[in-house]
């Protein structure tokens, strides 16, 4: 396909950058690290890699896993 000019048309890129999520600062903490867990009901609770991984043995059973301490709902860990 040619354009009016005569050059050849290119096509347009259909890719969108998409918004970086943010996350909030971990409880634990309290830095702002670039992924979080945070708790899917209240919001309010997030924690990051290091200290989630320090603080599992209180938060769940199984490893797949874990219970927000502040509003008691069931979050998937790891596997999702």
């Amino acid at each position: 396909m040619e354009a009016s000019d005569g050059s050849p048309k290119r096509p347009k890129p259909f890719l969108k950058r998409r918004k970086r999520r943010t996350y909030p600062p971990c409880v634990a903490c309290r830095q702002s690290k670039s992924f979080t867990w945070t708790c899917r009901r209240c919001d309010t609770f997030s924690m990051c890699q290091t200290c989630m991984d320090d603080n599992l043995w209180g938060m769940t059973c199984n490893n797949i896993t874990w219970t927000c301490p502040d509003c008691g709902h069931e979050n998937s860990y790891g596997n999702r």
